[in-house]
């Protein structure tokens, strides 16, 4: 037999050449991405299995991904305190303060930082489980076999369906604060054909606290015109679409500056926020804050520049003041608001709250301020929003702790039915 080939059938043009060796180099890299995919699921549950198995199942469980989140469980865990109802407390983080608190019924517990963290709570065995980190069973953090019940608590007072896809799909239950955090949940079970959670009004907590502080507090002393420059992060964060030239409007007014960025905006957008302290390095005109409690920089100011950070409704609602706000541009995509009909609540709050700031009106800033603090004509908006999204005033704390005791009874009285039907069969 003749093994020799004409050359001709060996002869594959530049054209088909360079596509067969991109395709080759694309399977490649599928393999790769899919090999090292392969190897971080396993590690992952190597390091799961390795987590220690708690001895008992525990009653009630409050889990904080961030101690800057103490703030909305403490009113929480002071009131379960109060009632004598023993609680453990779980923290991915190491100075969170509440470690260091002292309720008499609380069991505090750093629980490691990433996944070290979700490998604890993906073993946890416990009958209900409160946190405010949406993504459960999206994520790393994986609903474990041994907790009953999973609820949901926002640290907002603004829209559920500005977390990202699914944040809250599988959560049994949310303590929400107004009847559209509500609809928008519904409407998303109904798209989503899920089976419906058990939704409770309960108010707000945190703000309940805030706003008791701030009625027991001492008169602040005399001081220049304050603004609190105070912006999220991402694409359509003040700092992305003004970047320093806001900084410097601000500064060329003469008044005190205080530039509060949101705590991930060190994390994603080091670069940018280290090139806007650099260039801008505290004095006696400009303070950069990062308090963990924004209580005492809220209080200073006489008036708040933000976009669409939940520390507006914060601000306004709380303290009584106004604000300007970017107009919010959102790209919904990734967000489960993508999914609804509806518009966001937060487009038709904004304006009852204060002004817009757009591109056309930043070398207005100092009229548009002057503007809002001499005349208080948004105070019935801030009483209509107030309505809206703060149900039950100064309950919040009292509320969600009847809910989840009552839940923990539900969850109780299920396994005892489940105990007695395994008994008899």
């Amino acid at each position: 037999m003749n093994l020799n080939v004409p050359a001709c059938f060996l002869y594959i043009d530049p054209g088909t050449g360079s596509m067969l060796f991109t395709i080759l180099l694309a399977v490649i890299g599928a393999s790769f991405y899919s090999m090292r995919l392969l190897f971080f699921k396993l590690r992952f549950r190597m390091g799961s299995c390795k987590a220690e198995r708690q001895e008992a199942v525990l009653d009630l469980v409050i889990f904080s991904d961030d101690k800057r989140y103490w703030s909305i469980f403490e009113p929480i865990c002071a009131e379960l305190d109060r009632r004598g109802k023993s609680f453990t407390y779980l923290t991915a983080s190491e100075d969170d303060p509440a470690l260091k608190k002292k309720y008499e019924h609380m069991e505090a517990e750093f629980i490691g930082q990433g996944n070290k963290a979700y490998a604890k709570l993906n073993m946890l065995e416990a009958k209900l489980l409160l946190a405010t980190t949406p993504g459960l069973e999206v994520y790393q953090w994986k609903r474990s076999p041994g907790v009953r019940c999973y609820v949901h608590i926002p640290h907002a007072a603004s829209e559920v369906t500005l977390y990202r896809m699914f944040a809250l799909d599988y959560y049994d239950a949310v303590m929400l604060s107004g009847s559209f955090q509500l609809q928008d949940i519904r409407a998303l079970e109904k798209l989503r054909n899920l089976a419906a959670k058990d939704l409770r009004l309960t108010g707000i907590p945190y703000m309940d606290e805030m706003k008791k502080r701030l009625q027991e507090a001492s008169p602040l002393a005399a001081q220049s015109r304050t603004i609190l420059l105070a912006p999220s992060w991402g694409k359509n964060s003040i700092f992305s679409l003004y970047g320093a030239r806001i900084i410097e409007r601000l500064l060329n007014t003469g008044w005190q500056i205080i530039v509060r960025p949101h705590p991930h905006s060190f994390q994603v957008e080091k670069e940018l926020i280290d090139d806007l302290m650099s260039k801008y390095p505290a004095s006696s005109q400009l303070e950069w804050n990062r308090d963990t409690d924004n209580f005492e920089v809220l209080r200073r100011a006489d008036l708040l520049i933000s976009d669409f950070s939940g520390v507006i409704f914060e601000f306004a609602l709380v303290y009584d003041k106004p604000v300007l706000y970017t107009e919010p541009d959102f790209d919904l995509s990734v967000y489960d608001a993508w999914w609804l009909d509806t518009p966001l609540w937060t487009y038709s709050a904004l304006p009852r709250l204060g002004i817009a700031l757009t591109e056309s009106k930043l070398d207005q800033l100092e009229e548009l301020v002057e503007d809002l603090l001499a005349h208080p004509r948004f105070a019935a908006g801030r009483d209509e929003v107030r309505q809206e999204c703060w149900a039950y005033p100064d309950e919040g704390a009292s509320r969600s702790v009847d809910y989840l005791l009552e839940k923990l009874a539900e969850v109780k009285a299920a396994e005892l039915v489940e105990e007695k039907a395994g008994q008899e069969s």
